[in-house]
């Protein structure tokens, strides 16, 4: 079984074009600013491959800044979705 936190990470680097390891990404680092220093296109590239990776919804920008602090604030909120999503 894989861990939703490594599924995470290894979304975030496809899907941006990072230059590193998904292993590289800290679970509580911030991914925007002194963090990964993401910027908003980021955010919207992210938006969708969360949605589509993990079946669930970030409906609206204030969803998506408390969604998109972290690998664990994005995996907090994929485990607290109804479980219809898909994985």
């Amino acid at each position: 079984m894989t861990d939703l936190r490594s599924d995470i990470k290894v979304a975030i680097v496809r899907a941006l074009k990072l230059p590193i390891q998904p292993e590289d990404i800290d679970n509580a680092a911030p991914l925007f600013g002194a963090g990964l220093g993401l910027d908003s296109i980021d955010a919207l590239e992210l938006v969708l491959e969360i949605e589509r990776s993990f079946g669930v919804v970030i409906g609206d920008e204030q969803t998506g800044g408390q969604v998109l602090q972290s690998v664990d604030s994005i995996a907090a909120y994929i485990e607290a979705q109804p479980k219809t999503a898909k994985q």
